[in-house]
């Protein structure tokens, strides 16, 4: 049975579970019935049990978002850090391929993970995810992303900063003010020299002088000429995409972490992958910087100059996440989930926390 994509409305209100089972259907899976939808916005993801009595779960790409070839380079680095022995939960063969097309849809099954949110105030879980940290980096620094874009000041800054004013998503009374904040804070971060070469990555912290270095510009893992090394990252590596067993789980249950939904690997610096894992004072980052590179540098180097980017890097989420929401405002599920957005409230908070992060981006860096 096939289905054509919607005339009309969202693209996912297609997605119906009779259609989520077709899919799977089509490439020889076939559900029992029982079906969850997993929370995800971005795309849509759902477990669901098999009548051979295996669980998976399916991940239905966002129409346009990705073209297909950054999607197999994603699945392609997942295989690599699979067959690295990293517990990293990507996308199965299936008929010979990890991408499928149904119903006007991409998608992709990976088997079911279970676990927990790991407990960052444990200096003995942040070492363990710092270990494995530094093994996904090791991997990733082998060979640049090919296709999938880089973290830049224009993708996460300047464009959806221009995007949100030009769609009059900030209200009036608040436009000003946040139109100013957002100004000066992507002045701050702009004000550093970085030239990035082939793969455009323009982050950094004011007056430092940092650059970052194209993979395939120097193999050396100290390059002569001061450069901070840019490499294929999770890209997204916040405590909700971190699933952790505990050691008391069975064996088989590979206890630890598990990372998953790498949908938005990019290339960057290595601390993007560190800095989102960090929360409280300034005192409390500071002792769970140090026990997450306690634990990456017994695997890889962390060059102590990537800490100044964690503030503008920090600054730059706020300012992309705010459009992705307004971007994403014609999904029902939006809506639904995030009520709150789009008020003058919203945005009066957005502006304090953008002068917030002016402040902390002319704060000497943490140090480990």
């Amino acid at each position: 049975m096939q289905h054509t994509s919607p005339s009309a409305g969202h693209p996912y209100q297609a997605l119906t579970p009779d259609v989520v089972q077709d899919a799977l259907a089509s490439i020889g899976l076939y559900g029992d019935g029982r079906q969850m939808a997993l929370s995800s916005y971005e795309n849509r993801v759902y477990q669901l049990h098999l009548e051979d009595a295996s669980v998976v779960v399916a991940k239905f790409y966002r129409p346009e978002r990705w073209s297909e070839a950054q999607i197999l380079e994603e699945h392609a680095f997942s295989a690599e850090l699979m067959a690295a022995e990293i517990p990293v939960v990507g996308p199965m063969q299936v008929q010979g391929q990890t991408l499928h097309h149904f119903g006007g849809f991409a998608f992709s099954v990976s088997p079911s993970r279970g676990g927990r949110a790991p407990e960052l105030d444990d200096p003995d879980v942040l070492e363990w995810v710092g270990r494995f940290l530094a093994r996904i980096h090791v991997v990733g620094e082998a060979k640049p992303f090919a296709v999938r874009p880089a973290l830049d000041l224009q993708t996460f800054g300047t464009e959806p900063r221009e995007w949100l004013l030009r769609h009059d998503k900030v209200p009036l009374d608040v436009q000003s003010a946040w139109e100013k904040a957002s100004t000066n804070a992507l002045e701050l971060i702009a004000a550093s020299h970085l030239n990035t070469g082939a793969i455009g990555l323009d982050l950094g912290f004011c007056q430092k002088g940092l650059k970052f270095l194209d993979l395939e510009d120097d193999a050396d893992d100290t390059p002569s000429d001061g450069s901070l090394r840019s490499l294929r990252l999770h890209g997204d590596c916040h405590p909700g995409n971190i699933l952790w067993t505990p050691l008391e789980a069975p064996a088989a249950s590979l206890p630890g972490p598990h990372f998953v939904d790498l949908d938005d690997a990019r290339m960057g610096p290595a601390v993007q992958d560190l800095w989102m894992l960090l929360s409280g004072d300034r005192a409390q980052r500071t002792r769970q910087l140090g026990a997450l590179v306690d634990g990456y540098e017994q695997f890889r180097p962390f060059d102590r100059r990537e800490l100044a980017l964690i503030e503008p890097l920090r600054t730059l989420r706020l300012i992309h996440y705010s459009a992705w929401l307004a971007r994403r405002w014609d999904d029902p599920i939006f809506a639904i989930n995030f009520p709150w957005f789009g008020s003058s409230d919203y945005w009066k908070g957005q502006v304090q926390m953008l002068q917030e992060q002016i402040e902390a981006m002319q704060e000497e860096p943490l140090v480990v």
